[in-house]
């Protein structure tokens, strides 16, 4: 990069340079990395399960979600978007894994899922590949993974390519239970993630302070026989846009 800043962008990829070699994982340059985490499925990791989201599953069957255009942001293995599918969504869904895709496109192809698989970074594919706008941006896991200033860059895409009156849902580590609950200027500090980034209910009301909030609350934890994924060291949230035009995100 050029020494000198002229952009948000210039500024958004210098603080990226503090985190090296975790600046990798947040984008396209972290492909590998995540190549070779998601290499054998069949390791126990939580979410390597071929189950969706409890709480995907609860705004469904309570009508939270009308059925429209959906995108699964780091669709993983996929088991969200084939859920999201079999419900009747046209639904994208965008990893930076080659790895990831390609079980989650061999997942869809044995249900006979008709989601569409993109390989790459969210934020550079939008209004591409992805091309909005959404009904509902669902995000399980992607967004504890990303370093402060790239709430700005998340932000920016959610307002970008969510619907007027469409929905945004996240899953996401929740303080007390599991990742990093240091502040955003000590992880500066620290030049390192942590492992993640957890937050409280407070936090994420203030970073998505311009959604309507529908419901924020702990995922339930689901015994192992469970149709369902569950873990209760998330936070789920369920946010609305409201319908009277876009709005700027505030991402303090």
């Amino acid at each position: 990069m050029d020494r000198n800043i002229r952009t948000v962008d210039d500024v958004l990829r210098l603080l990226d340079g503090l985190f090296a070699p975790d600046a990798d994982r947040w984008t396209d340059r972290g492909a590998s990395w995540w190549d070779g985490f998601y290499a054998d499925p069949s390791r126990p990791v939580p979410f390597f399960v071929s189950k969706p989201d409890e709480n995907l599953v609860s705004y469904l069957d309570r009508g939270l979600l009308p059925s429209g255009r959906a995108l699964d942001l780091g669709c993983g293995l996929g088991r969200n978007t084939l859920h999201l599918a079999a419900r009747g969504f046209e639904v994208d869904a965008v990893d930076l894994s080659s790895a990831a895709i390609a079980r989650a496109q061999e997942r869809a192809r044995e249900a006979g899922a008709g989601a569409r698989f993109h390989r790459g970074d969210a934020f550079a594919l939008a209004g591409t590949e992805l091309a909005g706008p959404y009904d509902l941006v669902y995000d399980s896991g992607c967004f504890h993974h990303l370093p402060p200033h790239r709430r700005v860059s998340y932000l920016d895409l959610l307002d970008r390519i969510l619907a007027p009156g469409g929905h945004f849902a996240l899953t996401c580590f929740a303080a007390g239970g599991m990742g990093s609950e240091l502040s955003d200027a000590d992880f500066y500090r620290q030049a390192g993630l942590q492992g993640g980034l957890a937050y409280t209910p407070e936090s994420l009301r203030r970073i998505f302070s311009e959604l309507t909030e529908v419901e924020l609350r702990r995922m339930h934890d689901e015994p192992a026989e469970s149709p369902y994924f569950g873990e209760d060291f998330l936070w789920t949230a369920l946010f609305r846009r409201e319908s009277n035009g876009s709005k700027t995100l505030d991402p303090t």
